[in-house]
């Protein structure tokens, strides 16, 4: 009976088949993770970005890195050592001889298949002869002669053979371990054992130990476990936080602590500079004993923050530190207002918890903006163009300009732009166009809606509002286009050839007010009209075409008109009801009713597929992952690469209170639609609510939208629902099953008893 056999490879040739699976394993993957990408594509990058971005920090500090980082050589060179091993060793397996062979007694004898009895004899007596022992000849292969002999002329070893591939019968199953046999050497056991337990006793749990210590100090956007608990402290403590309070707060976070975190260092030179800052700074609130406040690691990152807002000039000793605290400014701000998010939520559902005041999230969303600037609150926001200095305002907010944001420079006409710029000169001129032309733009359109509910545009006490709100991304360059080609309206050319000036109405002005005033004219002036008859309506149609007015500029009829039609319906009323019999009346009233039976159809269709779409985008939304690049950001004093990021959220200002909760928009590139969803007030009435959009990159970007709430009551739950109401045949039906069930059971519970 056929048995089992372990073996270890002797010749290490199976060894050699393992260890290169197991390298080639490692190699490509690594290969196609970590080579490093084409520097070309990424100069071309930065290359085509220069025109834009180049006086910024970043820029230059990647281009300095790129020319000097040895790293993307390191990983080349490591990856083909890599890859040449595993080709050395693919070229040694090729090498070697395959021991493990189909046998075949036919090779052995050197015929071929099928051949004759006569013709095996004859070559087994010709082989035999040559390589019989006696002769000098190899008894290895006269034993091999003699067993390829017997397979095929003895039938049972031919049998054998051809059942199971060898004359002598089953074989013992072998089983090769592709290890050398050198590992189970007892000479070599001590070294074997020691290898072992160092690899899996010892560095397996420390590596093991370190990641897991490491990844439970971390939330998921990779922000201190600490430093969350401490937002949440002082957010809780001070709901209502002004900027100095919060710049205290931001550089409190265990970031900056070199005990918590090992890029933070504390430099003797510290003792020194800092001070010297402090003194140029002010009032910094540098005798604040509450703690972390004190801690010198917090006030050290304070300094240092509150030195980059007002763009001062520090030593090369410190340069790094500050960059490395102002990169990590917009995390950390976005942690704070996730934490009042949180506290926000508890507060609403639980009861008795002080919330954030909106002033509070707001201002962390302000001095988001700052840290990627470089600019104080009271800043001017033409501060982010470059060639601007502070001196250079004076020109943009004179009386004849009056221009104090981006959007007014951007509104102003060319030649207005370049006599009010005209201490730069053309060339400084044509970088600030360039650069004022790739700011955004966001256009905002709003829809209210409930979702799930037979009424959509009915909001009713409770229900679940959802607010859709599409963004469409532009480039400032694209309003100035509008400006230089795009023609007057009809109203203000009309206020310009009287002379009024002051009725001129901006790009950035809305200018659909005059249309929805018109509009909501319209519509009283229709609900005050009486019902008109059809007969009536062919008088006015046949009238208007007389007369020759055009739809939408209707002229006023006179009274003898008037007089003359009213008189003509009223006979064609009497004539049809004259005509028309009562069978007729009622197929008409029939027709009337189908009608309206349809247009509430077509109504109900088109919620059915509005919603259908709804879906079919959220779920859409789900199972995409949309990159995070979306547009680099302009910052003259930022040190790393910001992409244009976006907060939306609907808040009530009366109140100072979120409505819904801010939504980080991180995939804007060209367009992006964002539901916001909040249960509407448990009292009815109007609300005046605020739809706002947030930059957390750029200052004076930002867009507030109103909008308007009518929360009517909700329905009462019907009693008595059509789908309910059951015919008397099928109740005459059930009955005797039912009652027939009934007494079944009555008897069943008196056997029971």
């Amino acid at each position: 009976m056929a048995g089992q056999q372990f073996q270890y490879d002797d010749s290490g040739n199976t060894f050699f088949y393992f260890l290169t699976s197991f390298v080639g394993l490692i190699v490509i993957p690594a290969t196609y993770y970590l080579w490093p990408r084409d520097q070309n594509a990424e100069q071309l990058r930065l290359k085509s970005l220069r025109r834009v971005h180049g006086r910024c920090l970043w820029y230059r500090l990647r281009l300095m890195k790129s020319q000097q980082s040895i790293v993307p050589t390191l990983k080349k060179a490591a990856l083909l050592f890599g890859w040449a091993v595993f080709l050395l060793l693919a070229y040694k397996v090729s090498k070697l001889d395959r021991e493990y062979q189909e046998y075949n007694p036919y090779e052995v004898l050197n015929l071929d298949a099928g051949a004759s009895v006569a013709e095996i004899k004859k070559q087994y007596r010709v082989l035999s002869l040559k390589h019989h022992p006696d002769k000098g000849g190899d008894e290895a292969m006269f034993m091999k002669l003699a067993k390829a002999y017997s397979a095929l002329t003895n039938e049972e070893s031919r049998k054998n053979w051809e059942t199971y591939g060898n004359p002598d019968g089953p074989r013992v199953t072998s089983f090769g371990i592709a290890l050398p046999a050198w590992i189970v050497d007892q000479k070599n056991s001590m070294l074997v054992l020691l290898v072992y337990g160092l690899a899996f006793m010892v560095i397996l749990p420390v590596v093991v130990g370190t990641w897991w210590y490491r990844s439970i100090r971390y939330s998921g956007d990779q922000i201190l476990i600490n430093t969350t608990q401490l937002f949440m402290h002082f957010m809780y403590k001070t709901p209502t936080m002004n900027m100095k309070r919060l710049v205290m707060v931001l550089t409190a976070a265990f970031e900056f602590d070199p005990r918590s975190n090992k890029e933070a260092i504390i430099r003797p030179t510290d003792n020194i500079e800092v001070p010297q800052l402090i003194r140029e700074l002010g009032n910094i609130n540098v005798k604040k004993k509450e703690p972390p406040f004190c801690y010198p690691y917090s006030l050290k990152a304070r300094v240092l923050l509150l030195t980059h807002l007002a763009r001062m000039d520090v030593s090369e000793d410190i340069e790094e530190d500050q960059r490395f605290v102002v990169k990590k400014g917009p995390a950390l701000l976005q942690e704070m207002i996730n934490v009042g998010c949180q506290l926000t939520m508890m507060a609403t559902s639980r009861g008795g918890l002080r919330a954030p005041r909106l002033t509070s999230i707001e201002n962390c969303m302000k001095l988001s903006q700052m840290v990627v600037q470089g600019l104080q609150e009271a800043k001017s926001p033409l501060l982010q163009l470059p060639h601007f200095e502070e001196e250079h305002l004076r020109y943009c907010i004179s009386k004849k300009y009056k221009v104090r944001t981006l959007q007014d420079l951007v509104s102003l006409k060319d030649s207005d732009r370049r006599n009010m710029l005209r201490f730069l000169g053309d060339e400084k001129y044509d970088e600030v166009m360039v650069v004022l032309g790739s700011f955004p733009y966001i256009n905002m359109e709003t829809k209210l809606q409930v979702l799930d509910d037979e009424d959509s545009h009915n909001i009713t006490a409770g229900s679940i509002v959802t607010v859709t709100v599409t963004l469409t991304r532009k480039r400032m360059c694209e309003m100035f286009e509008k400006e230089e080609n795009a023609p007057l309206p009809t109203e203000e050319a009309n206020t310009e050839e009287q002379g009024d000036a002051k009725n001129k109405a901006k790009v950035w002005q809305n200018k659909n007010k005059g249309a929805k005033k018109a509009a909501k004219s319209k519509k009283k002036k229709l609900t005050k009209k009486k019902p008109v008859t059809q007969q009536q309506a062919k008088g006015d149609k046949t009238a208007k075409q007389a007369n020759g007015n055009v739809a939408g500029n209707e002229v006023a009829p006179s009274k003898e008109e008037e007089e003359d039609v009213s008189d003509k319906g009223s006979e064609s009323d009497e004539a049809e009801g004259n005509k028309d019999s009562p069978s007729e009346r009622d197929e008409e009233s029939d027709k009337q009713s189908d009608t309206e039976l349809d247009e509430i159809a077509g109504d109900d269709e088109e919620e059915w597929e509005a919603l259908q779409q709804s879906i079919q985008r959220r779920e859409r939304a789900l199972l995409e992952t949309k990159s995070k690049v979306t547009h680099p950001v302009y910052s003259l004093y930022f040190p790393e690469e910001k992409q244009e990021w976006w907060w939306l959220y609907i808040a009530d200002r009366k109140e100072q209170t979120l409505v819904s909760m801010p939504n980080h928009v991180c995939t804007l590139k060209d367009t992006e639609e964002v539901e916001l969803k909040f249960p509407a007030p448990s009292k009815t009435g109007n609300y005046q609510y605020s739809v706002i959009l947030r930059s957390d990159s750029f200052m004076g970007l930002d867009q507030v939208k109103p909008l308007k709430l009518e929360v009517h009551e909700a329905k009462a739950m019907l009693d008595n629902h059509p789908q309910w109401d059951i015919p008397e045949t099928e109740e005459e039906e059930d009955d005797p099953e039912d009652s027939d069930g009934i007494e079944e059971s009555e008897e069943d519970e008196e056997d029971n008893d």
